[in-house]
């Protein structure tokens, strides 16, 4: 059976079974999404590398969020937009695999990259003296570096497991892009050792991160409600909101989608859950973090003050 594998070239992405018309709206729809997320991510990227009062560990580690986001987006939209106005589906089988590479690979590393930033929270609150001492420049560095780390070895054992598979026609993958576990179901070999890494790798990633963060933010709750001053816990509740609100996205639809026993009825649900990961997810992020935080409306008025200043300037110059 292993020599089937050499016969692959490509894969048929089946995506969503609409009408043209409704599949041209949607192209519309999600490309404006799409350059939207990019803008909005790229507002987040320039706002805390211009502002030096937001170069703290916090934004640090935001920027990585809004970078993760970005090639995350990137890695599956441009091809199911191309999808959605050509009627051959078709994905090569280099590409598809790779895209599945970079996908588990930035999932994953978003995923420990917020258990990070919820760490960077109980610190924060839990112990604000000793902030700068434990959440030191060396240690979020070295945070961020495990994080990528072990989201791309994850990702390369999926990938390794995943080429070695030989597979059976029909070469259809029910999904938008080459998702896993659609690609994995057209396999004509026995792939219990991949689903077993990939459940590995969710508890890895997803319960015990998932774990991680509850406990953070139960110690944060406590000491929250022991400030004094009703402004202290507004202001503290706050700065771990929108990371709440990140967190209860992201890690949701993905347990949902990899922890959930599959059966037919889920198919249609997972293509919409992961149409959500990756083009709303990456565009929601940005929006909460600044709409929802003073420091980020605070730098981007600034910014806007540079700019009218400066285009003040140039009128006088030019006059």
């Amino acid at each position: 059976m292993g020599g089937n594998q050499s016969w692959v070239t490509e894969f048929i992405l089946v995506g969503f079974q609409l009408s043209a018309d409704m599949e041209v709206l949607l192209f519309w729809i999600f490309s404006l999404l799409y350059v939207f997320s990019l803008l909005a991510n790229g507002m987040i990227l320039g706002l805390i590398f211009l502002d030096m009062r937001l170069h703290t560990p916090m934004y640090f580690f935001l920027t990585h969020l809004a970078v993760i986001d970005m090639s995350y987006a990137s890695t599956n939209v441009p091809k199911m937009l191309a999808n959605l106005v050509n009627q051959k589906r078709t994905i090569s089988f280099v590409p598809c695999i790779m895209q599945t590479f970079l996908y588990l690979g930035f999932a994953a590393t978003e995923c420990l990259i917020l258990v990070v930033m919820s760490y960077d929270r109980f610190v924060a609150i839990c112990h604000p003296l000793q902030y700068t001492v434990v959440m030191s420049w060396r240690v979020c560095t070295v945070l961020v570096v495990i994080s990528w780390t072990c989201g791309f070895i994850l990702a390369l054992v999926h990938a390794i497991l995943l080429i070695r598979l030989p597979f059976c026609e029909p070469w259809e993958v029910n999904h938008l892009f080459c998702e896993i576990l659609s690609v994995l179901k057209l396999a004509c070999a026995d792939t219990w050792i991949s689903k077993v890494v990939l459940f590995a790798a969710s508890l890895f990633v997803l319960v015990g991160p998932l774990c991680l963060m509850l406990v953070s933010y139960m110690h944060i709750i406590w000491a929250v409600l022991k400030i004094q001053s009703k402004q202290g816990r507004i202001k503290a509740f706050s700065t771990c909101s929108s990371h709440l609100c990140v967190v209860g996205l992201f890690f949701g639809i993905a347990m949902v989608v990899y922890m959930v026993p599959d059966s037919k009825e889920r198919e249609e649900l997972e293509k919409m859950l992961s149409l959500f990961h990756s083009l709303f997810n990456p565009m929601l992020n940005p929006l909460i973090y600044s709409l929802k935080n003073a420091q980020v409306k605070d730098a981007f008025h600034r910014a806007l003050e540079k700019m009218r200043s400066m285009w003040g300037i140039d009128g006088i110059l030019i006059g």
